[in-house]
């Protein structure tokens, strides 16, 4: 379900604007950015966003998108590499901005075009060299698309999946993934390596059944935007029944904006309205799910205060 970067992502501070998209069916975007929701009572944290991104008619730049994060209620973010160039400069912007955490790794459709180069192990050997930075706290997003991704290509996807899977382990740190039209594979392959203490499926995009797996193997399910989505009813079940201490946010930005501003642009401030519509689903007060997020985030990636995981 989640509208990933593709291979070849843009690097940092380049503009990716685009005129349709899967989420609006191929119609024109609405390309104005949603004003800011009611901030949240209790702070909670995005971990996953893309800051390297720009879309709409607004330019933000990553420092004007954390100070709008921090303005209703999300005081910090975990910045997501999806290839070297976006995993060294996630590195590099979490080691000076402390409202900043990264993530580094391959994205699952960039490996097959780096084995078919040759290039696929000196490129996880960079990944396992900034994973040991001390704000570095996670190695993502990696995993398998069967979506984009085809039958000639999914050795490469196992290779670099279980290669990150093991720098994780090595690093001590969280693994998150990203799983496209690959639930049963993804599942197995964690269960057959041996999945890091700390897990995260991010951008949950299963129904109750993988959330019970989740539960069963004390994996984190991160809910995007698409929970808001009227065609999600599974997403909603799912949370219904997930263990609540394995329960994160995130917004997956700049893409899979939450209703009810579903097609514009997306950013970490967007985040709130994806708590609340988790709340009401869950039937629980806000204040007490921000809390609970809050804590589970910190459980998962350490504190954003500190150097140290």
């Amino acid at each position: 379900m989640s509208a990933e970067p593709e291979a070849g992502a843009p690097a940092p501070g380049l503009r990716k604007r685009s005129s349709s998209g899967p989420e609006t069916g191929g119609q024109t975007r609405d390309l104005t950015r949603p004003p800011a929701p009611e901030p949240l009572p209790i702070p909670v944290y995005d971990n996953h966003t893309h800051l390297e991104f720009e879309d709409g008619l607004e330019v933000l730049d990553p420092l004007d998108s954390l100070a709008r994060a921090e303005a209703v209620g999300v005081r910090g973010v975990v910045q997501v590499g999806t290839d070297l160039e976006t995993s060294r400069w996630g590195a590099q912007m979490a080691a000076s901005d402390p409202r900043v955490l990264a993530a580094v790794a391959l994205h699952p459709n960039e490996a097959p075009r780096l084995a078919e180069r040759g290039l696929l192990c000196e490129h996880l050997s960079e990944i396992s060299r900034l994973a040991a930075q001390p704000r570095v706290r996670a190695v993502g997003e990696t995993g398998l698309d069967f979506f984009r991704t085809g039958e000639d290509g999914r050795e490469a996807q196992l290779e670099s999946f279980e290669a990150h899977i093991e720098i994780a382990k090595a690093n001590r740190i969280a693994l998150q993934i990203h799983d496209r039209d690959a639930h049963d594979a993804v599942v197995a392959t964690l269960l057959r390596v041996g999945a890091p203490e700390r897990t995260v499926f991010h951008c949950f995009s299963g129904d109750a059944d993988l959330a019970r797996v989740c539960a069963e193997h004390g994996w984190f399910l991160s809910f995007a935007g698409t929970m808001t989505f009227k065609n999600a009813p599974a997403l909603r079940e799912a949370l219904a029944v997930a263990d609540p201490s394995r329960v994160l946010v995130e917004t997956d930005a700049p893409f899979l904006t939450p209703e009810p501003f579903r097609g514009r642009p997306n950013a970490p401030y967007l985040m709130p309205h994806t708590v609340r519509r988790m709340a009401e689903a869950l039937e629980e007060p806000l204040d007490e799910l921000c809390a609970r997020l809050a804590a589970n985030t910190e459980r998962v990636y350490g504190s954003w205060a500190d150097d140290d995981e």
